[in-house]
Formats: structure tokens, C-alpha cells, sequence
């Protein structure tokens, strides 16, 4: 029996290590989001920084591993099998369920899975118990479960995400009203006293509140920081706002930047020190209860587990290897990257490709909000409304797309101020606060503060939050059922239900991440199409050549695996085609979307550049619908079991996919090498081709009237070949315009030279 728990403590290793890798990878966004998004340093200075924090953060979480011990549940009603039962349900259903939200690209709150993962479990195994003993009813549930404790934590993480986005709208909101968006032009002291606010706020947090109990902490300096607070925060202030004012005076050091990199590394300190205990907590408690009952002599499921509510001290070696491998999933995790990303862009001051639709709520609450705002700026003066919307007038700057920063180093800084204290605090209270929660609201409040969810993206950023808000209570219910239901299985079939169960969660997680690490090869190996960001016509038209060879490049492949799946009724190839095709038509429709910014970006001399461009989107769009309908014209028919199509028509169609392959050939080499001249040699091939689709049309009529006996093949062979006949026109009119543009383009220059000359 005693090999029994061995194998369960080796296995809770195991998903100890796994657990932190997962969770890490979810719980990135929560110190990352801000540094990246503002752009403030390079990557490898963020993930430094975020490492450095992360390892002191894990050094110091001690106090929190009380929660997995006797947070939730009261130890002293289980026996030792039932705890590790317990132990064990929690984990499997941990790990599986954040690695399922790390593929989604949602945050999650791994404290809201850890905490309702033990509360399933426990009432499972408490069930399991009351039902065996014809003494007790459901009553005696409450006698099982810490309701109290539980019920302060659950409240706790609730209300955080209210605390969180209302005092990081807030204090977002008088930040901007007292710096504006030309905080830099602003005098050297403004930004002295926000660093001292800023600085002393997350210092004095950190220090007092997270560091205070650590074992390295000297007991003169913890006597001084509980008996003089106000004393050190004043002290604080003063010299973190005079260092500030000598740092910009002397080195020009850049004051928001360095406010972001502290504010980072404190982040990842609290975030250590507040979420270690979601990843380790229960297999460190695991092994404690081990090592009573081994030295207790007693049977197992004879053994009151009392020893779990007594105080342990974690051992530092272990807390040290935790935020080690912690520091390497940071490097190393692309699924961290994926949730980060989901952050940013709902927080994004400019306008970006929304990933969610908007949704009855979201409409009804930005109408609702909308008309809040209306009322409150009835009563307000008009001098205040007019100097606060200078204060919120956005500096014109133009950069490239992949160098514009999600939001300024004014948010970025509130960010990671308000979060790291709302953290602290709660790390200090030994509440298991959800960092997920605190640092996602915050940047949606801040963002709300900042005017980011402006009429024209409202709707979706709102959808945006409700989608990520729901996924967290979709975390709570499945974390209870999940681990309710593995605590069953656990209890019933003892060894066999736990080897049967871990080799689910190893098959689940290596899958997993063998189909993100495919999604993730394909999206880099994948052609993107690059909106235009050049002022002149002849920019433009360099800039859009590279755009139209990917799109002929793509173009050519849909259309060949078109054709071939029809010819061999491949299901499978017609399926991954449509997707390829959609994914090609919604670059498509995100340049055209970009149409409104490509033109105030434009010099006033080359207005006639946004002609040549609006033409060519047009062209590019015409290609892609054609497209489109051949791929799924193509899919329905063998979708729907259709007859194959004649050898006669498969030949045919092979014959003009040829044609075809060798003209898209051309052309994408013509672009590719910009050789302009080409185009003209394209061009004249123009009748030829359209003279073969014309040929290919007659056969099919004369076959129709003479041997042709299904009409669905008849539908779509004349369908196929009309499409075609629409693709080849589009695509001829933008070689025309190309052609025609590049020229008068060039003429100028060379009219020019030869005056010059």
C-alpha cells in the first residue's frame, strides 16, 4: 500500500513541474503585457527583468502554501488516502485545464482553477463520506469544507476585478489629465513627482507588504517598516522624486522607462510570491502529509490528516527550483506569448484587427455608457471640458506598423503600478488574489480611462473583456465539476484509475502542444500580406509588389488543390483549401480597412498614389472572391457525395490548371524581381488564355447536349470554368493598372532628369 503513495508523490512531482511550465505560460500576460505593449525596452531586457523578479517573488511565497493545506477544506475530517485523493484530482484536472485556455490564446486565473479545483475535489471525497456513514446527512457537508476561509477567498478574487478596473480607470485618468499624450514636452518635474509617487507606491508594497516575512529580511528593518510606515513613505517619496529630478538633470535618463522597468520586475515579485502556491502548494502539502503518516505507524485510511493545519515553513530549495524552472518556461513558452497577445491588443490605443465579435450585451453596455457620459458632461463646466480635451489630444506619429507601440509609457507605467500594489496587498493578507484578474482589469480600466475604446472599436474591446470574463467563470464551474469528477474515479479505482489518468494527462498535453508547435510553423511559414506605408505613388507601387506576388503565390496553390481535390474527391485537401482562402480573404479585407490611415499618412503631392492603391485592393479582392468560389463550389460537391466529375472534364480542367500554373509563375516572378517590363509580356498572352477558357465552355456545351447526364456535374464544371474566366479578368485589369501606373510614374522621374541634364 505504502508504494501506492510513493508512486502518487512521484506523479505529483511530475505534475508539479508540468504545472508550473503550464502556468506560467497563462500567467506571462500578467507582468509582461504592459512592458511589451508600451515598447519601452528590447524583449531581452523585459525577460531579464520579469526572470529576476520572478526568482526573488518564488524565494518569498512561503506564508501562501497555507492556502493548499488548509484553505479550502479542514484537514482534520479527511483521513490520508482521502487527502491524497484529493491532492491528486487536483492536479490532473490543473494542468489539463490551463493547458486547454494556453491554446486558446485566453488568460485564465490559475489561482480561481487551483482554489475551485480543491473545493470540487474535497466536496467529492466529503460526499463520498457522508454517504458511507448513515450518521451523517448533507448537512454535515459544512463540517468538511472551510467555508468561511473559502467564501473570504472566492469573494476576494470577485471583487478584485471590480477594485481593479475602477482604481486603474481612475488613477489612469488623473495621470492623463495631469501629463497629457506630450508627457515629454511637459516640465522635468512632472515627471519627478509621478516617478516619486509612482516608485515609492510599488517599493513601499513590495518591501513592506511582500517582503516583510521573508527569511533573509533583517528583524530591525522589519521592526522600523511596521512601527514607521507613514515615516518610510514619506522618506520614500521625497528620495525617489529628488533621485528622478538628478537622473533627468544629469543623465537624461528617460524617467517612464525606468518607472516601467521597476514596475515590472515588482510585478513579477508579487506575482511569484502571490501564484507560487497554485502550482506547488498542493504537492508540497501532499508530501507533508506523507511524511506525518509515515512516521504515525498507522493504517492509511486510518490517519486523521490534523498535521495539515499546523504551520510548516516550505523549504527554500524547493521554492528556488520552482522559480528556476519558472524562469525558463518564461524564455522559452510561445504559448505565454499567444495570451500576452490577446491582452495588448484589447488594450491597443490605436485601432487593430478586433478578434471578437460584439454581442448583444457589449452593445447594450457601450449605449448605456455612451449615455452616462452625455449626462455627466451636462453638469460639468465647459472650461474643464475644454482644457481636459486638450489634455487627450493624441500627438500625430508615424511609424511603421510592427514599430507602433500598443498604448504610451504613461499607461504602461499605471499599469504596473496600481496592479503591483493591488497584488501586494493581497500576498500580505495571505489571499490568494488573482493576479490574472487584477493586471487584465487594470489594463482594461486604464485603456477606458485613456479614450482606447473610442465609437469605433468600443463594441468589440467590451465583447473582448466579456469573452475573456466569461472564460473565467467557465474556469470556476469546469475547475469544481472536473476535479470533482477525478476525485471519484481516484477514489474507486485506486492504482489503476491513477495510471489510466496519467497517461490521459501525458497523451492531452503532448498532443497539445504538438498541434501548437505545428499552428505556430504554419503561421511563420505563411506569407502575410503587409499594408502600404509609403507617402509617394512610386512607393506605393514597390510596396504593393510584394503584397501581389503572395497573393498570386496563394492564389495559384488554392486553385491547383481546387482541382486536384475535386479530381481524387479529396474531402480533406477541400477542407484545408477553404481554410487557406479564408484566411487570404481577411488579409485582404484588413488592408482595405487600413484604407482610411494609408491616406492621412500620404504626401500631399501624391494623393493620386491612394487612386492606384483603392484599384489595386479592388483587383486583389476580385481575385480572391473568384477564388473563393471555386474552393467551396468545389468542397460542396464532393462534401455532398456528388458523381465524380468525367475523366473529360478532370483532363481539361488538369489542361487549364497548367495554363494557369505557368501565368501565375510569371507573374510572381515579375514582381517578385520588381521587373515591371514583364507585366507587357503577360499581358499579351491575355487573348490566348481567355481563347482557351472559351474552347473549354463550347466542349462542355456540345457534351451537355450529347452525352451529359447529371446536372450537379454540368452546374459546377460551367461553374468552375465562368469563375475562372472572372479570376483571369481581375487579375489581367490589375496587371493593366500596375502597368500603366508604373510608367507614368516613371516618366516624370526621367522628364526631370533629361531637363536637368
Amino acid at each position: 500500500m505504502e508504494n501506492l503513495y510513493i508512486y502518487m508523490l512521484a506523479a505529483l512531482a511530475f505534475l508539479a513541474v508540468a504545472d508550473l511550465v503550464v502556468g506560467v505560460s497563462n500567467d506571462a500576460v500578467n507582468f509582461l503585457n504592459s512592458a511589451i505593449g508600451s515598447k519601452a525596452v528590447s524583449f531581452k531586457t523585459i525577460m531579464i527583468v520579469a526572470s529576476l523578479g520572478v526568482a526573488i517573488g518564488a524565494m518569498t511565497s512561503s506564508g501562501m502554501m497555507e492556502v493548499a493545506r488548509k484553505g479550502i477544506f479542514n484537514p482534520g475530517e479527511f483521513m490520508f488516502n482521502e487527502i491524497m485523493v484529493i491532492f491528486m484530482a487536483v492536479m490532473l484536472t490543473d494542468i489539463l485545464l490551463l493547458d486547454f485556455f494556453n491554446t486558446l490564446g485566453l488568460p485564465t486565473s490559475t489561482t480561481v482553477s487551483i482554489v475551485f479545483e480543491l473545493l470540487g475535489a474535497s466536496v467529492a471525497v466529503a460526499l463520498i463520506k457522508i454517504y458511507a456513514d448513515n450518521s451523517q446527512s448533507i448537512i454535515d457537508l459544512g463540517n468538511y469544507i472551510n467555508n468561511e476561509k473559502a467564501i473570504e477567498i472566492i469573494l476576494g478574487i470577485l471583487l478584485s476585478v471590480v477594485v481593479a478596473f475602477t482604481i486603474g480607470a481612475i488613477i489612469q485618468y488623473v495621470s492623463r489629465l495631469l501629463l497629457s499624450f506630450k508627457f515629454e514636452e511637459k516640465p522635468d518635474w512632472y515627471s519627478a513627482i509621478f516617478s516619486g509617487f509612482a516608485v515609492t507606491s510599488i517599493m513601499y508594497f513590495i518591501i513592506v507588504k511582500g517582503l516583510k516575512n521573508a527569511a533573509f529580511m533583517p528583524s530591525s528593518v522589519k521592526e522600523f517598516l511596521n512601527t514607521n510606515p507613514f515615516t518610510f513613505i514619506g522618506l520614500s517619496f521625497l528620495a525617489f522624486t529628488i533621485l528622478s529630478i538628478l537622473a533627468i538633470k544629469l543623465f537624461n535618463a528617460k524617467i517612464y522607462t525606468i518607472i516601467i522597468i521597476i514596475g515590472t520586475f515588482a510585478l513579477a515579485v508579487a506575482f511569484a510570491g502571490n501564484d507560487l502556491v497554485n502550482f506547488i502548494g498542493v504537492p508540497i502539502a501532499a508530501y507533508n502529509s506523507y511524511e506525518a503518516w509515515s512516521i504515525s505507524g498507522a493504517e492509511p485510511t486510518n490517519y486523521v490528516m490534523t498535521a495539515l493545519g499546523e504551520p510548516v515553513q516550505t523549504e527554500p530549495y524547493l521554492l528556488l527550483i520552482a522559480g528556476l524552472i519558472m524562469v525558463l518556461t518564461l524564455w522559452f513558452s510561445s504559448k505565454a506569448k499567444a495570451v500576452v497577445k490577446t491582452s495588448v491588443d484589447l488594450s491597443r490605443q490605436d485601432d487593430v484587427k478586433e478578434r471578437f465579435e460584439p454581442n448583444y450585451l457589449s452593445r447594450n453596455i457601450v449605449r448605456l455608457t455612451i449615455g452616462l457620459n452625455d449626462s455627466i458632461n451636462r453638469v460639468l463646466p465647459s472650461s474643464f471640458k475644454n482644457w481636459s480635451e486638450t489634455q487627450f489630444l493624441k500627438p500625430k506619429v508615424i511609424v511603421k506598423e510592427q514599430d507602433k507601440p500598443a498604448f504610451d509609457l504613461v499607461r504602461a507605467a499605471v499599469n504596473l503600478m496600481v496592479a503591483s500594489v493591488l497584488i501586494s496587498i493581497a500576498t500580505s493578507m495571505k489571499l490568494p488574489l488573482s493576479t490574472t484578474y487584477v493586471t487584465f482589469m487594470v489594463a482594461m480600466g486604464t485603456s477606458l480611462a485613456d479614450r482606447a475604446w473610442g465609437s469605433e472599436s468600443a463594441v468589440y474591446r467590451v465583447a473582448g473583456v466579456l469573452n475573456v470574463i466569461g472564460g473565467w467563470f467557465f474556469t470556476a464551474f469546469s475547475a469544481f465539476v472536473a476535479a470533482a469528477i477525478m476525485a471519484f474515479i481516484l477514489y474507486f479505482g485506486g492504482g489503476y484509475a491513477l495510471a489510466g489518468l496519467l497517461v490521459l494527462a501525458i497523451v492531452l498535453l503532448i498532443r497539445s502542444y504538438l498541434a501548437h508547435r505545428k499552428s505556430s510553423k504554419i503561421m511563420r511559414e505563411e506569407d502575410q500580406l503587409e499594408k502600404a506605408e509609403s507617402s509617394s505613388t512610386q512607393g506605393v507601387i514597390h510596396e504593393s509588389a510584394s503584397n501581389i506576388a503572395n497573393v498570386i503565390k496563394r492564389g495559384n496553390r488554392i486553385y491547383t488543390s481546387a482541382i486536384n481535390g475535386l479530381a481524387v474527391q479529396d474531402l480533406k485537401l477541400l477542407k484545408k483549401n477553404r481554410r487557406q482562402i479564408d484566411k487570404l480573404s481577411t488579409e485582404i479585407d484588413d488592408l482595405k480597412d487600413n484604407i482610411f490611415y494609408f491616406i492621412r499618412n500620404l504626401d500631399e503631392p501624391s494623393v493620386a498614389a491612394s487612386n492606384f492603391y483603392i484599384n489595386i485592393l479592388a483587383h486583389l479582392q476580385d481575385i480572391t472572391q473568384s477564388l473563393d468560389y471555386i474552393s467551396k463550389a468545389s468542397h460542396k460537391h464532393i462534401n455532398n457525395n456528388h458523381k465524380k466529375l468525367k475523366f473529360s472534364q478532370v483532363k481539361e480542367l488538369k489542361d487549364l490548371d497548367t495554363k494557369l500554373e505557368s501565368l501565375f509563375s510569371t507573374t510572381q516572378m515579375a514582381f517578385e524581381s520588381r521587373s515591371f517590363e514583364q507585366i507587357g509580356a503577360v499581358l499579351e498572352g491575355k487573348a490566348d488564355i481567355f481563347n482557351l477558357v472559351r474552347d473549354k465552355i463550347q466542349k462542355q456545351v456540345e457534351r451537355t447536349r450529347s452525352e451529359e447526364s447529371s446536372p450537379k456535374n454540368t452546374t459546377l464544371y460551367f461553374s468552375l470554368l465562368l469563375e475562372t474566366k472572372d479570376l483571369l479578368t481581375a487579375m489581367m485589369n490589375l496587371l493593366e493598372e500596375y502597368y500603366q501606373s508604373h510608367d507614368s510614374s516613371v516618366e516624370p522621374a526621367k522628364l526631370s532628369s533629361d531637363q536637368e541634364e
